[in-house]
């Protein structure tokens, strides 16, 4: 299966599928995606965008991002959620070479689960349930927000916190074309070192900061989420493979 696909526009659109589940299962293929900006589907992007026949597109930006940048092109019977889960905006100039990127980057996504709780449980119930899918999650680069939401899900399947930083960290090959694009587009604005970068370290200090402060990643989801327990079977019922029988 094919787990980067490729667009014209975008740079980090993959599926979420083929991770191996503590029980012996692992996450189906096409049933959810992670992306960058769904804004930028035109012409043959968006005939190959459709022909995966997605369903459900949860839009993790700020309403004023969609503006700014465009949501996906409408199509009939595809439903569409702006769910923002940032609260605080990044303070970039608070960053330091001694506190580094990954540190940077795992507070601010801590940040995300204390001030995205609302939406974070929409979105979560959202890909729980089998009729939605194929789901594509997004944000702004398919990084930082959506990291931290696809984190979850594969932690409510079972995913093995290896398989979730190595899946956080394959958005490192799209870095160099991001700052390309972004220095294309703002010519005369300066980059903080972290943009478009998404070291492994980052999320496996996120994941570890949750465990710390709740018990782990699936506690955070039932006590702060308030996931229902039928929305988590729900979740991985239709998420995962299944189970083949002893014998």
């Amino acid at each position: 299966m094919i787990r980067h696909i490729e667009f014209t526009n975008l740079c980090n659109f993959r599926d979420v599928g083929g991770y191996a589940a503590k029980d012996g299962r692992s996450v189906r293929w096409r049933r959810l995606y992670r992306a960058d900006s769904l804004g930028w589907l035109t012409g043959a992007d968006l005939t190959a965008f459709r022909a995966l026949h997605v369903r459900s597109v949860i839009d993790l930006r700020h309403p004023f991002e969609v503006e700014k940048a465009g949501r996906v092109p409408e199509t009939e019977g595809q439903l569409y959620q702006n769910l923002p889960i940032e609260g605080r905006r990044w303070d970039t100039a608070a960053y330091s070479e001694e506190l580094g990127v990954a540190r940077y980057l795992a507070d601010r996504y801590l940040e995300v689960t204390e001030d995205g709780v609302e939406n974070l449980r929409t979105a979560l119930e959202t890909i729980a349930r089998a009729d939605n899918a194929p789901v594509v999650v997004h944000c702004a680069a398919g990084k930082d927000r959506t990291g931290v939401l696809t984190a979850l899900v594969l932690s409510l399947a079972g995913v093995s916190e290896d398989d979730i930083v190595a899946d956080y960290a394959l958005t490192g090959l799209a870095t160099e074309r991001f700052v390309a694009d972004w220095t294309r587009r703002h010519p005369d604005a300066p980059l903080w070192p972290g943009f478009g970068l998404a070291p492994a370290e980052a999320m496996r200090l996120f994941l570890a900061d949750l465990t710390a402060r709740h018990g782990s990643a699936e506690a955070y989801v039932r006590e702060v989420l308030q996931l229902s327990s039928a929305a988590v079977s729900e979740l991985r019922g239709h998420l995962l493979t299944e189970q083949i029988s002893p014998g």
